[in-house]
């Protein structure tokens, strides 16, 4: 997942709302989201390359979202493990949320960059303990407070224009619309407008490169936004995780809702 945006306890009715694209190479393996094979409560999209995922929710609460942290001019480990990983082993422990991240701390050298949110719902007090943490900070893991966040390929709320542009947008959309509707989000993230050249951050790629990547949604033949993933947490805990997958000329192919009832494990 390469950009994602969460309203965390901004509207007393809505605990939790999270859009997000994510960008892969498409001849990448990759199955769509759906409750797991071998464990039905936790339901997401999986890469079967490497056998991680870029978002995953479980049915005890638990939720974790993945983005890589682009900087091609840092050193690379030199065997790293699979990022993806992260998020499926959250959502498969029940270890506390910032317990885990303090865990990945002591072997972050192992993966390439990456930005990780993890969270988990208390029905009892009808919220999320979320917390964030990239490999590439020289800092602890933080717990998000109330508020408006988007991650993309730097650190949390960087104000990359593709970031400025989801964040305005999605922020706008929450405070007019009665309900969040799928469809008007999924609009919202196929935003293909990109970014001007004096704009766009430096990571290491050719100025070509870094303006493909510059819009929220990616279109190419190679690369591009696979899916676009939406999910609702209500009040109630019966949340709806919705996708929506694209093909290399940024069509839609197929799409599903999965009905999520949240409880504590």
């Amino acid at each position: 997942m390469c950009i994602a945006y969460l309203a965390l306890a901004t509207d007393p009715q809505w605990p939790l709302f999270i859009a997000a694209n994510r960008d892969e190479f498409h001849a990448r393996p990759t199955r769509a989201a759906a409750p797991w094979p071998q464990q039905p409560t936790i339901y997401g999209g999986l890469d079967l390359q490497a056998g991680g995922t870029w978002f995953a929710v479980n049915q005890n609460g638990r939720f974790a979202l993945l983005t890589n942290h682009r900087n091609l001019l840092l050193p690379q480990p030199a065997l790293p493990l699979s990022r993806g990983l992260l998020c499926k082993e959250f959502v498969e422990q029940t270890i506390a949320p910032a317990e885990y991240l303090h865990q990945i701390v002591q072997q972050a050298e192992r993966y390439a960059g990456f930005n990780l949110i993890v969270g988990q719902w208390h029905p009892d007090q009808q919220q999320f303990d979320c917390f964030y943490y990239s490999n590439q900070r020289q800092q602890p893991p933080v717990a998000l407070a109330p508020g408006h966040y988007v991650l993309s390929n730097d650190f949390l709320n960087t104000p990359w224009p593709k970031s400025q542009r989801l964040g305005q947008h999605l922020r706008a959309f929450l405070q007019t619309s009665t309900s969040t509707a799928t469809d008007e989000v999924y609009q919202i993230l196929r935003d293909s407008v990109v970014a001007p050249q004096h704009l766009l951050p430096q990571t290491g790629l050719s100025l070509e490169r870094e303006q493909l990547l510059s819009s929220p949604f990616i279109i190419s033949p190679d690369y591009g936004t696979r899916s676009s993933s939406v999910w609702a947490v209500p009040q109630s805990g019966h949340s709806v995780l919705h996708e929506c997958s694209y093909n290399s000329q940024g069509i839609e192919t197929e799409r599903h809702s999965w009905p999520i009832t949240l409880a504590a494990y």
